[in-house]
């Protein structure tokens, strides 16, 4: 297998933003493995009905069914990245294609050795299966966005041929065999598409064809461009009126890098617009304004929500303070008044962004994603009935120092909140209870109240441990699986994440 083309330009497209190295790498690569081996956290594909109760029962509320879900005008969709599926290889994890290229320092023939290896962390890994793996992986990864509560992926479209394309395709079918009310949005990349308004327009229409493709209930189909903003809208117009000579009425949602100077130019010619958005809690303060504005221009607005972002081959990250910069913008969709919501990303790994169940988080970005999505679409907080709670670190201070293998650095995005090392202890509770953490060796004790509460601790070397006492009783309690050390090989400034209820 060799290295995407696409991923070579796909970079630039966001704006803030010999021996004994290579025995180094290997060591590093063989500790990976182990870990990806001792986690244990594939599961079998076809145990469909355990995995469903498995992910009821580790939510701390009772998510709605999808009938009721989908009965709001509100709609959740996550950004899927075709060039990180579940496998790349059918093989097994310890071995995989991630496992040898993606995650050291001299994968792809030391391609990504500059800044320590492609990615940080993974899919959660699955068993090699026979028959049709791509698509029985991409029909997994459907279930656990529907289970969540999602409508649907918007599909990031980085070529009109080409192996990416055919995870777009793929993805069509897969949707369309496990739940034909899943939605995919076509997301033609403005940023690694090179092409006319009639040749995208004749590729947007063949994608068309599949019954999964998100059309509104007046049958127009839904674009929605990446970076919008890098053709201007008389080619948007040319694209719109081909894909009239299709047969093909179209709802343009144009997602833009910079809204505020484009807003205005695009209202005549789109049914919505969004925004890719800031990846820092303390960068949220336009997101009020941007709504407004969208409705006073007579559309709808996608709001965009982020776990984090952290780039080792950009060289740069964004400051998420743990959770609240997921907590932050949900609640901005959800008080500002957003129409829809675009969960960015659901597995863009090279940006640390992922949603989706990972290797080093599991569920745990997903099922709190899962709170805000009911109070989102249905309008109500719903009740907590299960005490839980979630712990996110790094696993190394932000000031670690030289990194052995990595001779290039991230840095804090030009902008972001100030680089901070704490632990976030997030617990959903019934009722008050008493919570004693273990961060490493140094015990914190404190009253948590009923309902949702953050609270931050100093990081320090080791493990970090929480429980819940309620009356004598533990009513939740989690370790994390990744000890924080001061001594680094590569920078890995992504939040970690464990849950009580998985």
């Amino acid at each position: 297998m060799t290295d995407h083309p696409a991923l070579r330009t796909y970079r630039h497209r966001r704006p803030s933003g010999r021996r004994r190295r290579a025995a180094l790498g290997a060591l590093f690569g063989l500790l990976l493995i182990g870990l990806i081996a001792g986690t244990g956290l594939a599961r079998d594909r076809e145990d469909a009905s355990r995995a469903e109760r498995t992910g009821a029962e580790a939510l701390p509320f009772d998510l709605p069914t999808a009938d009721v879900l989908r009965d709001s005008p509100h709609l959740v969709f996550a950004h899927y990245f075709p060039p990180y599926p579940l496998s790349l290889d059918n093989q097994p994890a310890e071995h995989d294609y991630y496992a040898r290229n993606y995650l050291t320092p001299q994968g792809e023939q030391g391609r990504h050795g500059a800044y320590g290896g492609l990615l940080r962390d993974r899919p959660l890994p699955v068993q090699p299966s026979g028959g049709d793996w791509r698509l029985a992986n991409l029909e997994r990864e459907v279930r656990t966005a529907r289970d969540a509560g999602l409508d649907g992926f918007t599909v990031d479209i980085l070529s009109l041929t080409g192996t990416n394309r055919q995870r777009v395709d793929m993805l069509l079918r897969a949707a369309h065999r496990v739940d034909p009310g899943f939605r995919i949005v076509l997301m033609p990349d403005m940023t690694s598409l090179h092409t006319d308004p009639r040749t995208l327009a004749d590729e947007m229409a063949r994608l068309a064809a599949s019954s999964s493709a998100y059309r509104l209930a007046d049958g127009r189909l839904v674009v929605s461009p990446f970076k919008a903003e890098a053709q201007d809208p008389a080619w948007w117009g040319q694209v719109v009126a081909r894909l009239r000579d299709h047969g093909i009425g179209t709802a343009l949602v144009p997602v833009f890098l910079d809204f505020r100077a484009n807003a205005e130019r695009f209202a005549p010619i789109s049914h919505a617009f969004s925004s890719w958005g800031n990846r820092s809690y303390t960068g949220q303060d336009n997101v009020p304004g941007d709504i407004q504005l969208a409705h006073s221009l007579g559309k709808k607005w996608m709001q965009a929500v982020s776990v984090q972002d952290a780039r080792p081959n950009q060289g740069i990250y964004d400051e998420a303070g743990n959770t609240a910069t997921l907590r932050s913008t949900w609640n901005h969709a959800i008080s500002d008044g957003a129409d829809w919501v675009q969960l960015t990303t659901w597995n863009d790994y090279s940006e640390g962004s992922q949603f989706a169940p990972s290797l080093h988080n599991g569920h745990t970005y997903l099922d709190i994603s899962s709170y805000y999505l009911t109070r989102f679409k249905t309008g109500a907080w719903p009740q907590i009935v299960r005490d839980t709670v979630y712990v996110t670190s790094r696993i190394q201070f932000t000031d670690a120092g030289r990194a052995s293998l990595q001779p290039r650095p991230m840095r804090p995005r030009p902008g972001t909140a100030s680089p901070r090392d704490q632990v976030e202890v997030l617990t959903f509770l019934t009722a008050p209870a008493t919570v004693s953490a273990r961060v490493g060796t140094v015990p914190h004790t404190y009253r948590a109240p009923v309902g949702v509460h953050a609270q931050g601790l100093p990081l320090s070397p080791g493990r970090t441990e929480a429980v819940v006492r309620r009356a004598g009783t533990t009513a939740a309690a989690v370790t994390t699986r990744f000890p924080v050390r001061r001594t680094v090989t590569v920078q890995d400034l992504q939040y970690y994440a464990v849950s009580s209820g998985r």
